[in-house]
């Protein structure tokens, strides 16, 4: 190879190509660089916070070829990282930046250990220069997904784990901040999304007395509902309109940028169109993973209650811990006396608190330690001296708590709340109407006869829970659907025949005259199932004592016993279903029809005239603070109304626009008037006339004026 007639010394650029094409013939001249590179370290060292370009030029000269002589550059990356160890918070910045460049250019050709390097960033983090701090903060996270990327390397994560919790509790704020930035960042691209990473942040992160660090790992429990909706919203307004870009194409003029924009918008098509065909991720919130929620609980509100810190920051303590209670459902007494105290329509954030009182209900909590805050919010905000919307935000949040906790509400305080259903204002009358649907569904027995409404069949067949008891369900809900026009069933007789049809298909067809298949669709066979049934009671009952009866007193006790049977009946009959849909729902492998079946039979149960839809009272992990502020209001000056004011101020109008005061529109305009239709330039001598005038014209013409009135007299 023919070697270029310059000096290639002092042509780094040069010499660093020419060693990438052929690195064996410039090996003297690399030594050259190299040892030149270590008299000026050396030089550096002595006064570490001037500024070197030389140094600078050599050393990323060397990071640059350092792949072609592994063995010369060994104890490179050492000299690199025992200089930013020593003196990192006293070097020049640019110098510190060309280190920390040449560190991760190494790094990136896998000539540095990763644990090294990323150790050697943590602790400049704690440097005063926040640029450094961005910089050094993603590439730890691009290097850490970089590594997880193929598969996850548990041994090195879980070095960089330990030495990364050491450090959220550093003395330095800004990097105890970095530190757990970087560590929720991680979480939330799912590369350290384990149990480990979440409840440091919740023993250390949580308890910090750094506040930076306090609020970032509330907010980071707090879970992000309202951004994944604001993202959800954007990406709806920023959706491809492709239909509109192929009509733009097709009228105007055809150019190269258009038809470049047009294959973009495609491209941008075709990407929205895959990622909504992709299954959506579904990931346990941080807030779920924790393993002692009981301690940080009760932690968090002592922390709370010996806190000095502003508003925002209690506000964020009392959501995190009601999250707790319910997620977990928690026993926090203390917690609800405390939160009582800020329920008050001058509160600050009013709503949130109402919104975080609804979120500690749940079931296992006794109805009196949460019976006060019903009170407090009756006496507080459902009251007739304060407006309708306090009295509505009042009633959202009694029935949020009651949704979750039906038992707190006391049979007097319901009733007294049921009573404005019919209120004025139709926000109290629709927030009162919800309270009461409400306890239709769960506790009818607290209401008034007349609020209770018409009963359903899923209202008859719900079993009202006491404290503490769960309803356990043995069989698919609405399987009996599934019986009506049935042909076959898998069930076990009794008998020797149970072994000969043991796991068979049993045919349960009936002829028309035995009336025992269509049972459940034609009422007219219960009839004839009861008498069947009757004659059978009968023989089993019957003594030597009731033969001499009289005909007479057997049909005088008739009207009497044939009612309390048929309800007998109506009873076995009900178990019987329900007995033979959990044989169904063991035996049987249910399609999609079949669940469709069973929905639609559920949804018919609890629809009524009354009710045009079924009522939601699932119980969800987290309260919607709409669900609390929503009024029923109609807006005063919606598009309807003001289209309505504006066809009506349009009547009776002769035109629109300006009209002038000439009584004969023929006659000519003052030139005022003229003046507005005319040219800018013919006017423009004109415009001179609003300067401001100066004070020495000012008493010109005030002595012009005075000596002219002066004459007049």
């Amino acid at each position: 190879m023919v070697r270029p007639n310059n000096q290639l010394p002092e042509n780094l650029p040069q010499l660093q190509n020419l060693i990438k094409r052929d690195p064996e013939s410039y090996t003297d001249e690399f030594h050259t660089q190299y040892e030149h590179f270590l008299s000026l370290l050396e030089i550096f060292a002595l006064n570490p916070s001037e500024e070197n370009k030389s140094l600078d030029e050599t050393v990323m000269f060397i990071a640059q070829v350092a792949q072609c002589y592994p063995q010369v550059c060994l104890q490179f990356p050492k000299h690199l990282t025992d200089l930013l160890r020593n003196s990192a918070t006293v070097l020049d910045p640019a110098m510190r930046n060309c280190f920390v460049k040449a560190l991760i250019l190494l790094r990136n050709k896998n000539l540095v250990p990763a644990l090294d390097i990323l150790e050697l960033f943590f602790h400049l983090l704690r440097c005063q220069d926040k640029n450094l701090r961005t910089f050094l903060q993603t590439h730890i996270i691009t290097d850490i997904k970089n590594m997880n990327a193929k598969h996850k390397d548990m041994k090195l994560n879980s070095s960089l784990q330990n030495f990364m919790y050491g450090m959220l509790r550093d003395a330095n704020p800004k990097a105890a901040k970095m530190s757990v930035d970087i560590m929720i960042d991680l979480y939330k691209k799912n590369i350290w999304n384990d149990t480990k990473t979440v409840n440091v942040i919740a023993n250390v992160g949580c308890f910090s007395p750094i506040t930076k660090v306090l609020v970032t790992s509330l907010k980071f429990f707090l879970g992000h509902d309202d951004e994944d909706e604001a993202n959800s919203d954007s990406e709806s307004e920023n959706e491809v309109d492709l239909k509109g870009a192929l009509m733009q194409n097709r009228v105007n003029k055809k150019t190269k940028k258009r038809q470049k924009q047009l294959q973009q918008i495609k491209k941008q098509a075709i990407k929205a169109q895959k990622k909504k065909k992709n299954a959506p991720a579904f990931n346990f919130s941080g807030i779920h993973l924790i393993h002692n929620p009981q301690g940080m609980a009760e932690a968090l509100f002592k922390q709370l209650q010996s806190t000095n810190d502003r508003f925002e920051v209690k506000i964020m303590h009392l959501d995190v811990i009601s999250r707790l209670i319910g997620i977990h459902e928690l026993f926090l007494f203390g917690y609800y006396p405390y939160i009582t105290r800020f329920l008050q329509p001058h509160q600050r954030l009013v709503t949130r608190v109402l919104q975080f009182a609804a979120q500690a209900s749940h079931p296992l909590v006794p109805g009196d330690i949460i019976e006060p805050i019903l009170k407090t919010i009756a006496n507080n905000f459902i009251t007739e001296r304060n407006s309708s919307d306090v009295m509505a935000i009042g009633l959202n949040a009694t029935r949020e708590i009651c949704m979750r906790c039906p038992l707190a509400m006391g049979e007097d305080l319901l009733q007294d709340l049921a009573m404005y259903k019919a209120y004025k204002e139709k926000s109290v009358m629709m927030a009162a109407r919800s309270l009461i649907s409400l306890y239709r569904e769960q506790l009818p027995a607290l209401l008034h006869k007349k609020d209770r409404g018409r009963p359903t069949e899923a209202q008859a067949e719900r079993k009202v829970l006491a404290y503490g008891e769960r309803d356990v369900q043995d069989t698919v809900l609405g399987a009996e659907a599934l019986l009506k026009n049935s042909k076959t069933i898998d069930i076990d007789t009794d008998g020797d025949d149970s072994d000969s049809n043991d796991g068979e298909w049993v045919d349960v067809q009936h002829s028309d005259g035995e009336g025992a298949a269509d049972s459940d669709d034609d009422d007219d066979n219960d009839d004839d199932d009861d008498d069947e049934e009757e004659e059978a009671d009968g023989t089993d009952e019957e003594d030597d004592e009731d033969d001499g009866e009289s005909d007479e007193g057997i049909a005088s006790e008739g009207a009497e016993l044939t009612e309390v049977e048929k309800k007998e009946k109506a009873k076995l009959k009900i178990l019987n279903q329900k007995e033979a849909a959990q044989e169904l729902a063991l035996t049987r492998i249910f399609t999609d029809e079949d669940f469709k079946r069973i929905n639609a039979a559920n949804l018919k149960k609890t629809v009524t005239n009354a009710r045009k839809r079924p009522l939601e009272t699932e119980r969800s992990d987290f309260v919607k603070l709409n669900n609390i502020e929503m009024i029923y209001k109609k807006r005063k000056h919606d598009k309807e109304t003001r289209l309505e004011t504006v066809q009506a101020g349009r009547q009776d109008r002769e035109r629109f626009g300006w009209k002038d005061g000439r009584v004969n529109e023929n006659c000519s305009k003052t030139n005022k008037e003229k003046r507005k239709t005319k040219n800018f330039g013919m006017l423009r001598h004109k415009a001179r006339s609003k300067v401001k005038k100066s004070f020495r014209d000012k008493q010109m013409a005030m002595r012009k004026h005075l000596l002219h009135q002066k004459k007049m007299k």
